[in-house]
């Protein structure tokens, strides 16, 4: 088959776009033919080396296709069947990612345990599918499983445009909360606008604690959700309400922010650590959350697939607008805050 992998860490130029074994689905597993795959953030830091995994290694960690072949015990699928992919693996109460802890989605076949692949509504296309899973899971499991946000509980969301912040808004607006997004991008406002976002603050010359004050009269943010790091930190804890919840996924400008410790227990505030979601979660937001409204956005720049492997920016490009899916019968179309392109 032919798939993307790296043999090193680095930038974009130690992507290869070649040849691999193919996969056989041991007892337990399906053996998917992808149709479309999706590009996270988690894509640049594994490609990166952070953390660095094993060589060679398939990234990629959404995908849809339909199923070629199943393994012994192994009931319910038909070869043909279009499905999905939940990418997070439970594993001695630890989640594994797929593309991260094991062989990813970059290639044309990719073989799951059969409790991580579920069948795909005719309403939903492989490329709208392929952008679902890996953010709106994370998301949820922040806001819901994690600070059990209520109706109408403010919440703030950092950066919007970005995947799990474009999935935290939705899931916000599903629950009955009410928003708060930040970006220095006025399109991304704008486009939040259109999402539900009640009030949207340009980080990049606007004062947000100010504006989280007038939003909430005076109170703070229930709950915020953190996956920027060293860069909003200290706002993060400035914003948030006495006892108030702060979640974190992530933190792509740095992991270590002054810490503040002073407003942790003056304001007695709960701050969570999450990782990607259970099958319980992913089934949750499946039905919490419309995958179809959540990926149909404006459309943007089309691809040819075999330019991922490309020694170019572009991968990084592309998610500074979103994420990405990729059809493997044809195309890339930047996602998360516009629409999939087949």
């Amino acid at each position: 088959m032919k798939a993307i992998r790296i043999h090193e860490d680095g930038g974009p130029e130690v992507l290869r776009y070649e040849d691999a074994p193919d996969p056989s689905p041991a007892p337990g597993e399906v053996l998917v033919r992808l149709r479309a795959a999706s590009l996270n953030h988690l894509d640049l830091w594994i490609r990166k080396g952070l953390p660095s995994v094993p060589k060679p290694r398939i990234l990629g960690a959404d995908g849809a296709g339909v199923v070629e072949h199943v393994g012994d015990a192994v009931y319910g699928f038909e070869r043909g069947q279009p499905v999905v992919i939940n990418p997070g693996v439970e594993h001695d109460g630890r989640i594994l990612v797929i593309g991260e802890h094991s062989d990813g989605t970059h290639a044309e076949l990719i073989a799951v345990p059969a409790g991580n692949v579920y069948p795909l509504p005719e309403r939903l296309g492989f490329e709208e599918a392929a952008a679902f899973p890996l953010v709106f899971e994370t998301a949820y499991r922040m806001l819901v499983t994690k600070a059990r946000l209520a109706k109408g509980e403010w919440v703030l969301v950092w950066g919007i445009g970005s995947g799990v912040a474009t999935a935290a808004l939705q899931i916000a607006n599903a629950v009955g909360a009410r928003t708060i997004v930040t970006s220095s991008s006025t399109a991304k406002l704008e486009r939040s606008r259109v999402l539900g976002a009640e009030i949207t603050v340009d980080h990049s010359n606007a004062d947000v604690a100010a504006a989280v004050k007038e939003a909430t009269g005076g109170r703070g943010a229930d709950v915020v959700v953190e996956h920027v790091g060293e860069a909003t930190w200290k706002t993060s804890l400035q914003v948030a309400a006495q006892g108030g919840r702060i979640v974190v996924c992530g933190a792509t400008t740095g992991p270590n922010p002054p810490a503040a410790l002073h407003r942790v227990w003056w304001k007695e505030l709960t701050i969570f650590g999450s990782t990607m979601g259970t099958k319980a979660d992913f089934e949750a937001v499946s039905t919490t959350s419309s995958p179809k409204a959540a990926c149909t956005r404006s459309s943007t720049a089309c691809f040819r697939f075999p330019k991922l492997a490309q020694p170019t920016s572009g991968w990084s490009r592309e998610l500074s607008s979103g994420r990405s899916s990729c059809g493997w019968a044809g195309s890339v179309a930047a996602a998360g805050s516009h629409r999939l392109v087949a």
